[in-house]
């Protein structure tokens, strides 16, 4: 079964194309990775500092044709080789959800096939599946995004339990407003990880919030305001030499950084512990930080576990991970799909109530 996917909750506009064939086989689940095709809206969103929503949505309509064409072609494959389509259905972004639930309903319909919503979440929950270092059921999974901080026991395909989540900010949202206080560009990511590389550790003790709560959850907007305390301390001070503003900003990004990752660590061994599980996967757009891979790492060492990634470039928002979720999704009984062309997005979605029966 040939599956198309679409992605457009947010900010990347991702199509693909999955055959379902290695994983009924069981060979390596990355065999059924036909074609894809991702656009990035990053550099129209840096000069407002974060993503527009209207923008957003309105790129997708522009991008997600001509995606779906390098995609098929990329696979060598046409319209009428696809036996289903997958979407993004939600959480995400409400004009942005409804381009792609819209688009893909409306392409089952005209091809005369089964369509089936799929929550973001679960695409990047099941994305190491397609690594090279595959996970064995059941699992604890750390989702680390913008919009998401969550661990999850995973027993299965469609079946999901929420251990914690942050009670504010996202892990990846919490690198974002950093960034901005540090005078770095949007998405802040990359860059905070990057500038944490020449810091010097040790120099800012910040606060590791909730590390010690006894629960699984998170919380990270008291570490962001501990970011914004150092840096108007410093500007009181009213240096103006550039090497020392830089020195500056490379110790605080690395005490930035070593305070988030070990919560994140932290939390995530208290998760394998509880639940008596021995692999770890690391998924969402925060999964791509050197520093929190090194300290899984580490910590998978010391503490005999296995920890998974997802392959680099489906860390991020991708079509992949949809049309592979989906691709799952059909395989089972009951699930959810149809050949209705009515629709409804989900901009807020709990994942466990997606489970299957």
């Amino acid at each position: 079964m040939i599956v198309l996917g679409i992605e457009t909750s947010c900010d990347e506009t991702g199509v693909a194309l999955y055959n379902t064939t290695p994983w009924e086989n069981r060979a390596p689940a990355h065999q059924g990775i036909l074609g894809q095709a991702l656009h990035s809206q990053i550099a129209m969103h840096q000069e407002y500092g974060g993503v527009v929503p209207e923008l957003a949505s309105r790129d997708h309509i522009r991008r997600v044709l001509p995606l779906l064409d390098d995609a098929l072609h990329e696979a060598k494959l046409q319209l009428k080789d696809i036996d289903a389509v997958a979407y993004t259905q939600g959480p995400g972004l409400a004009g942005a959800l409804l381009v792609g639930s819209a688009f893909a309903k409306s392409l089952a319909q005209g091809l005369n096939l089964p369509s089936i919503g799929v929550h973001h979440l679960e695409g990047h929950l099941l994305s190491p599946l397609l690594g090279t270092s595959v996970p064995e059921f059941p699992f604890i999974a750390l989702l680390v995004s913008g919009g998401h901080t969550q661990l999850m026991l995973v027993s299965g395909v469609g079946k999901y339990q929420l251990l914690g989540e942050t009670l504010d900010d996202a892990a990846g949202e919490a690198f974002d407003k950093t960034a901005k206080l540090l005078g770095l560009d949007y998405p802040g990511g990359a860059a905070i990880s990057k500038l944490a590389e020449k810091g010097q550790p040790g120099r800012f003790n910040l606060p590791k919030p909730m590390l010690h709560s006894g629960d699984l959850d998170f919380s990270f907007s008291g570490l962001k305001t501990a970011v914004l305390n150092q840096v108007k301390k410093f500007e009181v001070l009213g240096i103006s030499d550039a090497a020392e503003i830089a020195t500056f900003q490379a110790d605080l990004a690395r005490g930035f950084v070593d305070s988030l990752v070990a919560v994140l660590v932290s939390k995530s061994e208290k998760a394998l512990k509880q639940s008596d599980c021995k692999h770890l996967v690391l998924a969402g757009g925060v999964g791509a930080n050197l520093q929190l891979r090194a300290a899984l790492n580490a910590s998978a060492k010391k503490n005999r576990f296995e920890v998974h990634y997802p392959p680099v470039d489906l860390c991020t928002d991708n079509g992949v991970m949809i049309a592979f979720a989906g691709a799952l999704r059909m395989l089972a009984e009951n699930n959810g799909s149809t050949t209705s062309g009515a629709f409804d997005i989900k901009p807020r979605w709990d994942l466990a109530s997606n489970n299957l029966a």
